[in-house]
Parts: structure tokens; C-alpha cells; sequence
């Protein structure tokens, strides 16, 4: 178990660190034939060091158990744990830290939950960006940067907008949104410390090599 809130990467891309290894890999059971725990396994296995548990379609009980299993295999892997929108199901299995959207337990609220584990808001404009930051998170997530097929998340925010929250702030920027291996450096060169990835990975044929890819791009341009 990481002890804390787990140490940014020293690496840097375009003068900014790399948050957790600068891929987040979300889970999205929906879009792959494997079971959320083997794929987990698999973009674990290629270096991807940061999961965001997302089980929107479970019982919580079911969420809670499957997150418990995700938190050994983040142990085995010395990897970081985040669980979308739930901080009590985050705070049962010892989570890293919870993601938290617009429409979730506000910021301030959450903290006197989480105490100083990571807390990560979603954003989508400059003002939820700073507003988020004035009340105290560890990073936020900004998008979606491309047209995506994951969710419903609004209209494409696009790589200007990007590097303005990312100018705008003093906190992580994580890029979400449409986010694959063609277009992975043109947001990384927007000065985000890392980008979070459902469908760019688990869409692919082979999840193992694409998110092994995913790892080699970022790293070859270190």
C-alpha cells in the first residue's frame, strides 16, 4: 500500500511533471469483452501505473467488492488507486484518493471525508478549473479535449482551451476526452501531466500493447 498521497514522477514534458506515471487508465466495463479486474491486470502489466475505478452500472455493494479486488491488484502493482465519484466506497477499500465530477459531493466536503488523500475534480472551463483549485484539489480533470464515445460529456474543449487552464493554474492538469495514440503528444505538449484513457485503450484489439504504447510514447519523449 502507497503511504500517503504517492510522489509525482520527476520526469518532465514541456516543463511539467508527470502526475503518477502521466496515464490514467479508466475502467469502463461496457467497452471490453474482459472482465474490469483482467484488464486492469493487463494495462498494470504494461506500466501503467494510476487507475481510476469507474462502476456506474453496479449495486454498491458489487462496486465496493470489485474496488476491494482492484485495491490488491494496485498493491501488487505499487500502483495508485482512485474510485470515481464515491468517497465512502474510496475511504472502505483505502483507496489512493476519489474522483469527483461537477455534480458530486462538493470539494470542501469531500476533504473532510478523504482527510489528505487525493481528491481530482472534473472540470471543463477555466473558472470550474480555478474554482476547484481555490477549494483545495490535488489536480483537476480537464475535457473532454476530443469528441468522445465513453459518455455523454458536452461539446469537445479542444487543445487551445487546454493549454489555457493548464497556464491558468499551479495544480496537475489531467487531459480527458478522445484521448489516443495519435493525438497523445498534442495534448502532452499542451503542458498536461497526464492524460486519462478509457476507450483509447480498451477500444483497441490488443489492450496489453496498446496501453503499452500509450507508456512508450510518453516516456520516449522524456
Amino acid at each position: 500500500m502507497l503511504s500517503g498521497t504517492p510522489p509525482v514522477f520527476n520526469q518532465e514534458i514541456t516543463g511539467k511533471n508527470m502526475l503518477y506515471g502521466g496515464i490514467c487508465f479508466i475502467t469502463e466495463r461496457s467497452l471490453s469483452a474482459l472482465s474490469v479486474e483482467e484488464t486492469v491486470r493487463r494495462v498494470l502489466d504494461a506500466g501503467i501505473k494510476w487507475i481510476q475505478y469507474r462502476g456506474k452500472a453496479l449495486f454498491r455493494r458489487d462496486m465496493f467488492l470489485q474496488a476491494e479486488r482492484l485495491r490488491r491488484l494496485a498493491d501488487e502493482y505499487r500502483a495508485v488507486l482512485i474510485v470515481n465519484d464515491h468517497a465512502d466506497i474510496a475511504l472502505a477499500v483505502d483507496a489512493d484518493g476519489v474522483h469527483l465530477g461537477q455534480d458530486d459531493l462538493s470539494l470542501k466536503a469531500a476533504r473532510k471525508i478523504m482527510g489528505k488523500k487525493i481528491i481530482g475534480i472534473s472540470t471543463h472551463n477555466v473558472d470550474q478549473a480555478l474554482e476547484a483549485q481555490r477549494n483545495g484539489a490535488d489536480y483537476i480533470g480537464f475535457g473532454p479535449v476530443f469528441q468522445t464515445s465513453t459518455k455523454d460529456a458536452g461539446t469537445p474543449r479542444g487543445l487551445n482551451l487546454l493549454r489555457d487552464v493548464v497556464s491558468s493554474l499551479d495544480i496537475p492538469v489531467v487531459a480527458i476526452g478522445g484521448i489516443n495514440l495519435h493525438n497523445l503528444m498534442d495534448v502532452m505538449r499542451q503542458g498536461a501531466s497526464a492524460v486519462a484513457v478509457a476507450s483509447g485503450i480498451l477500444k483497441s484489439p490488443d489492450v496489453s500493447r496498446t496501453a503499452r504504447d500509450f507508456v512508450n510514447i510518453i516516456y520516449a519523449e522524456i
